[in-house]
């Protein structure tokens, strides 16, 4: 395919056009600016501060494509660091706040790109749309804005200049205010305001007119001035205190009231009803701006997520684009780097909910303790603490997660008996001091290791090489490996006396590879704390490496034993019941 047609011919084909005001006349004796709409007209103001404040809370972040199906999020890249903060004055809620509002307002909207005059910095300034024109012999795009002021003018180039605009169909240089499309609606909505003041105005004083009779005989005009001034008098002042009163009436006159009230007039629907044409011009549900006369607890639930995918969605897409467009390129190294709205904080549920759908999904707890008692505030126990749990019901008990009470994996009919000896072992029925000192002898011998290995290393400085992960996760697995099958068999075989069944009994082999698994969790867990705890410790100002192997030796083995003990003991007493009573057997 072949583009013929050069921009530089299209340009030349027509003159730009002058920019049009930002006034609108709302009656024949009013005419308003988009930004006097916004400050007297609440319907207006209501729709587009929801709209400028809903975007406004949303993080903005900056990502780099690795992949398909990978990214990085960059925090410290120069565009992240601009969009985290704008200007030495403004904070990236107030800048995108305002960026939204003058989109709605005036379906324009400028950032200069200029620098912090203190640190050199790049910074961005929002420009009023009001103040800004855009100028050139370029009928298509600004050449250079044009910035106007009570004291003088500035030009800037369209470089220099970051802008989002909506649709226009004649001008596609600016936007076309929706201010405009509801010009016949706020018109309508203002004289409906003015008659309410002027009914309140003048509520205290009769309205009517006055029926005089055919045979009351001729009025003469003294009489006449005489009744029409004292009426103008006594009834209708100038203030609410003049008027009122009551009526005397000469001639066999008659009073016949001819008023229309706010009632009559339809005020309060006629209200509603501009709210609501507001709110369709903006694309917003009626409930998310106050309009509940049909809403129920259902549909706004279903509205609010049709907020930010149907009405926020395109406003959303256009801010990334403009951004990506016109102000990534002004950067280095920006392959695959994009921004994107964390639209996941309005979407997300409850607390509950979000552990709940987590749980279910991955299958177990998602949480470690040390996680938990983060959320309260509360310090960290470190140790096992700082590992995941992973239930044994979950992995061979056939439940789907730690959520399921396990009726739903009852198999049916009658459940076997059992007929042993004495009554089934329980977990807390094994006596742990023995295997938990033969464990603790594990981990103390593990830490001797690699203490003496670490520190070593970290002595002679040998940059990026003192730490070696594959190594410390293959040795501490094996070893737990041993005590694990040491202490799972010797539990089965009590727990297969105990149901009337002989040791030999219970099958160690059909265990192995559970145990291995459990091992290697448990290793790499321990590992990553150790890890983890050095790394602060070296990041101190006064770095003691040797501290932290002291408290592995001491609270971390204690407690990593007694944890991995209690696991192991409760998973060898549910492993002979279920291999020797049968695979019908149910946990109660």
């Amino acid at each position: 395919m072949v583009f013929a047609v050069s921009g530089g011919s299209l340009r030349s084909l027509e003159r730009p056009l002058k920019p049009s005001s930002f006034d609108i006349q709302i009656a024949p004796e009013l005419t308003l600016t988009y930004a006097e709409i916004y400050r007297r007209q609440p319907e207006v103001r209501t729709v587009v501060d929801f709209l400028a404040r809903n975007i406004a809370q949303l993080s903005l972040h900056t990502f780099q494509r690795v992949g398909e199906t990978d990214r990085k999020r960059l925090r410290d890249h120069p565009l992240a660091v601009l969009l985290g903060r704008p200007n030495a004055n403004t904070t990236p809620y107030r800048f995108m706040r305002a960026l939204v509002a003058d989109r709605g307002i005036y379906d324009v909207a400028y950032w200069l790109k200029s620098s912090d005059p203190d640190t050199g910095k790049p910074a961005l300034i929002r420009l009023p749309p009001r103040k800004v024109k855009p100028d050139g012999d370029d009928w298509l795009e600004p050449e250079k804005f044009v910035l106007k002021g009570d004291q003088g003018k500035a030009e800037f180039a369209a470089k220099d200049v970051v802008y989002f605009r909506g649709y226009n169909p004649v001008d596609p240089r600016v936007g076309l205010s929706p201010m405009e499309s509801l010009r016949r609606i706020l018109s309508e909505s203002y004289e409906a305001s003015r008659m309410r003041e002027q009914v309140l105005r003048n509520g205290a004083r009769v309205s009517g007119y006055i029926e005089r009779p055919k045979d009351a005989g001729d009025w003469s005009p003294e009489a006449r001035g005489r009744f029409k001034s004292g009426w103008r008098a006594q009834y209708t002042g100038h203030s609410a205190t003049e008027g009122g009163g009551t009526p005397v009436l000469e001639d066999g006159m008659k009073f016949v009231p001819a008023s229309q009230n706010a009632v009559d007039l339809q005020y309060v629907e006629a209200r509603m009803l501009t709210r609501e044409e507001v709110a369709a011009a903006y694309h917003i549900p009626p409930p998310m701006v106050g309009i509940l006369d049909k809403a129920t607890f259902s549909n706004i639930e279903q509205q609010h997520k049709m907020l930010y995918q149907d009405t926020l969605g395109p406003w959303l897409q256009e801010i990334q684009q403009e951004i990506i467009l016109q102000l990534l390129p002004d950067f280095e190294n920006t392959d695959g780097i994009y921004v994107e709205f964390n639209l996941a904080e309005k979407l997300r549920g409850s607390f509950e909910e979000q552990a709940a759908s987590l749980s279910s999904s991955v299958g177990r707890p998602f949480m470690t303790a040390d996680e938990a008692r983060g959320r309260l505030n509360l310090p960290s126990l470190g140790g096992d603490a700082a590992a995941l749990v992973t239930p044994l019901n979950v992995l061979t008990g056939g439940q789907a997660s730690p959520r399921d009470s396990g009726s739903q994996n009852r198999a049916g009919g009658p459940r076997p008996s059992v007929k042993a000896a004495g009554r089934a072992m329980k977990s807390a029925d094994v006596d742990p001091s023995e295997h938990v000192r033969a464990v603790e002898n594990v981990l103390k011998r593990f830490y001797g290791r690699q203490r003496d290995v670490v520190l070593s290393r970290l002595g002679a400085k040998a940059s990026g090489s003192w730490w070696d992960a594959a190594r410390w996760d293959d040795e501490l697995t094996a070893d737990l490996f041993r005590v694990a099958v040491s202490t799972t068999g010797k539990i089965g075989k009590e727990q297969a006396a105990a149901l009337g069944f002989s040791g030999s009994d219970y099958d160690e082999e059909r265990t192995l590879a559970f145990l291995q698994a459990v091992a290697k969790s448990r290793a790499t867990a321990i590992n990553a704390t150790t890890k983890q705890r050095l790394d602060d410790a070296l990041d101190e100002d006064e770095p003691d490496p040797g501290q932290v192997f002291d408290e592995a030796l001491s609270a971390r083995t204690a407690s990593g034993s007694t944890a991995l003990v209690s696991a192991l003991a409760g998973f060898a007493v549910m492993e002979a019941g279920k291999q020797l009573v049968g695979s019908k057997a149910t946990k109660t």
